[in-house]
């Protein structure tokens, strides 16, 4: 394996307090988390874990043929249970391009892992992500996270901040964050070692430490978003196709 390979890991916790044994709910006959794990697989980019926290998540990736690692239960962000996992899985650092897919991001299109990680490749950037613009009637859903950014072209964006809350204000497109990051080792590697951040716990958005931290995010823009399965709401619209 040649040296700066990427490699997707996915981190995913029981613990989630707005929807318990998230990666466990079934959507159509199957567990969440071999929807993601399967749509990271056919990406066809970089090798795929998963970092779990649960004997139960780990089985179904392994009876599935994938490969998983438990880490510790008390992870700030999904951030530093992938680094916990890439420490243990790759002592060497053959891994310098660590594509943290949430474990609740469900229907990327094929080329998305692509988009993120393509812009670490661009000088200056830390750790690349996704965006798309979304309707004004999502506004005000806490569980829609916001992007503040500078557009820089028609499908690249730099980003500024994020936010549950709706924003920003006035007439303009409003973009949603996608729960994936693309990060340079050496930029997750002094992530982890960063406690918390203030806004990162007010907002509970990891992303926001390493904008205080001033690493740079920069956001391919994209046409699709899937879903970000937050509630059993989502739950329903995934098996039952409920538009409201």
């Amino acid at each position: 394996m040649a040296r700066n390979a990427p490699v997707i890991i996915i981190p995913a916790r029981l613990g989630s307090k707005r929807l318990p044994s998230k990666p466990l709910l079934k959507i159509n006959g199957e567990p969440l988390i071999l929807h993601v794990w399967r749509q990271a697989k056919e990406a066809d980019i970089a090798p795929v874990f998963v970092a779990t926290d649960s004997e139960s998540v780990a089985k179904i990736i392994l009876d599935a043929g994938g490969m998983a690692l438990i880490t510790r239960v008390d992870h700030a962000s999904g951030s530093d249970r992938i680094f916990e996992a890439l420490t243990r899985l790759d002592p060497e650092e053959q891994f310098g391009k660590i594509i943290n897919l949430q474990g609740d991001q469900f229907g990327l299109t094929r080329h998305a892992l692509s988009q993120a990680v393509g812009l670490l490749d661009q000088p200056g950037v830390d750790i690349g992500t996704l965006a798309t613009r979304f309707t004004p009637t999502q506004v005000n859903d806490p569980n829609i996270v916001k992007v503040i950014a500078a557009v820089e072209s028609s499908n690249r964006a730099r980003a500024l901040y994020f936010t549950r809350a709706p924003a920003p204000w006035g007439e303009g497109p409003m973009l949603q964050h996608i729960g994936v990051y693309a990060f340079k080792r050496e930029i997750l590697s002094r992530f982890s070692k960063l406690a918390p951040s203030p806004l990162e716990l007010r907002e509970r958005l990891e992303q926001l430490r390493a904008l205080e931290a001033g690493m740079r995010i920069d956001l391919a823009l994209v046409d699709h978003s899937g879903l970000s399965v937050d509630t059993s709401k989502d739950i329903d619209i995934l098996t039952f196709g409920l538009a409201d």
